[in-house]
């Protein structure tokens, strides 16, 4: 990657840190729901990468950008009173816009996207805020009967806290309804975990706000 190319996704970057205190606060956050755990599922990343930081829409040294509609997932970790957590890990994993995950295990046929990064781990700052840019990931079948609607895995640790495995699921995609990882959740976790983009005149992309609320030990 160039210099400028550098010093533009290090700006763009850096201007979005500010920007999650003015959108408005999800229902978790609102309700103080502790998000729900789901399966981590089989395809978390085993193919070592020195690329894993908060911009999954550019691999270091490509010159290409990741296929796909880009977006910004953003949100606060907090505690069982709604105290932001600061330098909690956020890691995330996903499927390309095609529906595939770069994973040995993953057979599906869709492409792989070389230029997707497709894991990302963060750590949330003082006010226990975590942003980070990446793709839509695509929809893809499970068996004849079921396809899993797009979501993106977190796995989220803090010292003191119980480890929380979960997903994320887009609003207004028919696939929800029909899903039965998100569907066995009860409310009012359930909509705690579908989280609505918008456009955002400070963000180059659709943004989301996923506030994550952990347990303490």
């Amino acid at each position: 990657m160039s210099n400028d190319k550098s010093i533009s996704r290090r700006a763009l970057l850096k201007g979005s840190l500010a920007l999650t205190a003015g959108l408005t606060a999800s229902r978790a956050l609102a309700e103080k729901t502790i998000t729900p755990s789901q399966v981590e599922g089989p395809f978390y990343p085993i193919k070592p990468q020195t690329d894993r930081d908060l911009d999954l829409t550019q691999i270091q040294g490509h010159e290409s950008a990741a296929k796909g509609e880009a977006i910004w997932v953003t949100g606060k970790v907090l505690d069982e009173n709604g105290e932001p957590l600061a330098n909690a890990v956020v890691d995330v994993w996903q499927a390309n816009a095609a529906g595939r995950y770069a994973h040995p295990g993953d057979t599906n046929s869709a492409p792989l996207d070389p230029d997707f990064q497709g894991w990302g781990i963060v750590n949330t700052d003082e006010s226990g805020q975590y942003r980070f840019k990446t793709i839509k990931p695509g929809a893809y079948g499970v068996s004849g009967s079921w396809s899993r609607p797009p979501h993106i895995h977190f796995k989220v640790s803090k010292r003191g806290f119980f480890e929380l495995t979960t997903q994320m699921y887009f609003a207004n995609e028919a696939l929800n309804n029909t899903d039965g990882i998100l569907n066995n959740v009860p409310e009012p976790g359930r909509s705690s975990l579908i989280v609505d983009f918008v456009q955002h005149n400070e963000f180059d992309a659709p943004v989301g706000q996923f506030d994550i609320i952990l347990r303490k030990v």
